[in-house]
């Protein structure tokens, strides 16, 4: 299977338009430098609203207990760029990118704006290709892999990120502050590691999962056990966590 057959058997959609493929895929540096190449921007730009159509239509079909500000809050949750990126990260778009050199040096795949504007670009070349039935099978492929896009439904348990933020801002301090810290596997099954710290540098706890977001909450629930033995955020050593 090529990168390219691997990439598209995980977004949920086979081009038909190669060209228009290729052209999601080109950042605007790789363009400047070997023209007559297109950048994405203008897919991007489609790609944008189309995100914001098939996930309203989602969250308006499976969710009739939310209201409009229910509906916006979840919304906004799904189309951030921290979402994009994660997105773009699981199917190995990233890897497929079109970048010019000084961008290639710079660690431009490893930008999460990069990438996510990428993502919608995907997206828009998607609706072109194939319409508005293919868009939405794609991005409810692409929610599926990445469990933080899902709103949380009123009368659930808070998840352990706000349970965190909560605990520490009633001892007086900060929000928690995340930091990827390790990724390991391959770009298809990959596996991170997130740090949770207070604002002052103090690491609470890691965590590790199949995406970002489920290990900041790994490391999130990990930060309420400690505390829960601790009492107060001030009696936690600074040192950094064991990892083994």
């Amino acid at each position: 299977m090529s990168a390219r057959e691997d990439f598209e058997r995980k977004l949920g959609y086979v081009f038909r338009n190669r060209a228009l493929f290729e052209e999601a895929l080109t950042h605007s540096s790789f363009a400047n430098e070997n023209s007559p190449a297109r950048g994405n921007e203008r897919l991007e730009f489609l790609g944008d609203a189309v995100l914001g159509l098939c996930v309203s239509m989602m969250f308006f079909s499976s969710c009739p207990e939310l209201d409009e500000g229910g509906l916006s809050k979840a919304r906004a949750r799904a189309v951030m760029e921290t979402t994009l990126a994660e997105w773009a990260r699981t199917i190995g778009l990233p890897e497929m990118l079109k970048l010019g050199r000084g961008l290639e040096t710079q660690g431009g795949r490893n930008n999460p704006s990069i990438v996510a504007d990428a993502m919608e670009a995907i997206l828009g070349a998607v609706f072109v290709d194939g319409g508005y039935e293919a868009s939405y099978a794609a991005v409810t492929n692409l929610m599926g892999l990445y469990d933080g896009t899902r709103p949380q439904k009123s009368g659930d348990n808070k998840d352990s990120k706000s349970m965190l933020q909560e605990k520490l801002q009633a001892c007086g301090d900060k929000p928690p502050i995340y930091h990827l810290t390790k990724r390991t596997g391959p770009p298809h099954a990959s596996i991170f590691e997130v740090e949770a710290s207070l604002a002052d540098g103090t690491v609470l706890s890691a965590g590790k999962g199949n995406s970002i977001k489920n290990a900041e909450f790994a490391a999130a629930q990990a930060a309420l056990e400690k505390l829960s033995r601790a009492g107060n955020p001030a009696d936690i050593s600074s040192e950094r966590p064991n990892k083994n």
